[in-house]
């Protein structure tokens, strides 16, 4: 093992429950405390599962995971383990990620707009690679990082027609001007870097850039520069009920790289994806502290809500809860079955003190009573928010777990002999997270356990 992960970094448990079983073993302790604290529950095998899929789907391309999509020690210690690389954004993040001994040439500083003292930083602690897309960027580079390797930022869809706009990334006709300014400053160019985001899907967006890619390379070798890496960003989708969208973007992705990057032509391809290895690997409970019936409310033209008389709708306050940046997409459910099944439209906000902090509206729960639990899955994505002294409240706790399948295969995958079956049984408990599967895992250390994607 490389010495990341073991296996007192989560509970080790056995197949045959799932993530929701888990969840409630842990309710029916909290159940007992009168301090109900929100908290997640993360299937690290559910991540093993991505990365097996990814190295699959994708054999050429080399993952760096964006540690701002979520940066708890488990997730950073699980992809440091499978070898994964990293992308960070601030020096908070670098520090966060060497912390736990990943070292300096698996980081990316992907930044597009970055501080002078967060590039000094990066240079202090040995990292290197980082992106520009424009002559600010690339001045700050080359006062505050003289040995930086850097990637030159092109947008998206970087066409010959392609207009400037307020999207990151460079068009196509200003590379050679920003590739010769990079030479006339010393900053050492070793490739390219494009985002598609969501549009990753689509074939023509996709290979338009990669062909705007091959040109830049071709610009950039032309001025002397050793053009070896390309990163074609993230968008990956997350959910389980996309696995199919992600194959049909993978077969998109080695088309166009076939094309105008084939195999053999001397550059490595990185990818960055984020909500692709943790969405679906985190759920969230969170308890009902306070309750109120409040008149059905509209939004004014001002976008405030009024208090017209209208049937009346439940208000419900809940416990301390993850970073806002995924509230819109919450489905909240009940975590135990409720007698009465009519549903009421409903409300919810942040817990006391924070009511003014709006989850969801117009929601169609069953009545809910002060000490219901509502667990919200896929919330492994944009959740996990940086300690910060302005934050008031105290983070969710995360409880790690990972089925002793995923072990053995994170064994194999490193070309380690999996445990015998005695020690197998000795160091799980007999419940089984997120991997709900029948196949046997069977197969030689240096194979990615196909079984079992």
């Amino acid at each position: 093992m490389n010495g990341y992960l073991n296996e007192s970094n989560f509970m080790m448990v056995e197949e045959g429950f799932t993530t929701r079983d888990l969840l409630e073993n842990l309710l029916g302790e909290l159940c007992q405390a009168s301090d109900k604290q929100a908290f997640f529950v993360a299937d690290l095998g559910a991540i093993v599962k991505k990365h097996l899929r990814f190295l699959k789907a994708l054999p050429r391309v080399k993952p760096y995971f964006p540690v701002k999509c979520n940066g708890s020690e488990g997730v950073i210690r699980l992809l440091a383990e499978l070898g994964a690389g990293f992308a960070c954004t601030n020096k908070a993040e670098i520090a966060r990620v060497q912390s736990i001994g990943v070292p300096a040439d698996k980081i990316f500083y992907g930044s597009p707009c970055k501080q002078v003292a967060h590039i000094k930083y990066a240079a202090d602690h040995g990292v290197q690679l980082m992106t520009f897309d424009n002559e600010v960027e690339l001045s700050k580079v080359a006062r505050s990082h003289p040995r930086a390797k850097v990637l030159l930022g092109i947008a998206a869809d970087s066409s010959p027609s392609a207009h400037p706009s307020m999207t990151f990334g460079t068009t196509l006709k200003s590379c050679r001007h920003l590739l010769e300014t990079a030479k006339e400053q010393a900053v050492e160019v070793v490739g390219v870097s494009f985002h598609l985001g969501s549009r990753g899907l689509e074939p023509q967006a996709f290979a338009r850039s990669a062909a705007a890619a091959q040109l830049a390379f071709e610009v950039g070798t032309e001025l002397g520069y050793r053009m070896h890496l390309l990163d074609i960003g993230g968008g990956f989708p997350g959910t389980e009920d996309t696995r199919d969208r992600f194959e049909e973007m993978a077969a998109v992705i080695n088309s166009a790289l076939d094309l105008y990057f084939p195999d053999g032509c001397g550059v490595e391809i990185v990818a960055r994806p984020g909500r692709y290895y943790v969405t679906s690997a985190f759920t969230f409970a969170a308890s009902v502290t306070a309750m109120e019936e409040v008149p059905a409310e509209q939004p004014g033209s001002d976008g405030r809500w009024d208090g017209a008389t209208a049937p009346l709708c439940a208000r419900a306050l809940l416990s301390p809860l993850p970073a806002p940046r995924q509230r819109k997409s919450l489905a909240a459910r009940r975590a135990s079955p409720c007698p009465d099944h009519r549903l009421h439209s409903s409300s919810l906000r942040g817990p006391p003190g924070h009511a003014e902090d709006r989850i969801a509206d117009g929601l169609e729960l069953p009545e809910l009573q002060v000490g219901d639990w509502l667990i919200f899955q896929d919330m492994g994505a944009y959740t996990i928010a940086i300690s910060s002294p302005l934050r008031r409240c105290p983070q969710p706790q995360i409880t790690y777990a990972m089925s002793c399948v995923a072990w053995k295969a994170i064994q194999l995958l490193q070309g380690k002999p999996p445990q015998t079956e005695d020690n197998h049984e000795s160091v799980c408990t007999p419940l089984s997270c997120g991997w709900e599967m029948a196949e046997t895992l069977c197969v030689t250390p240096v194979c990615a356990p196909a079984s079992i994607i």
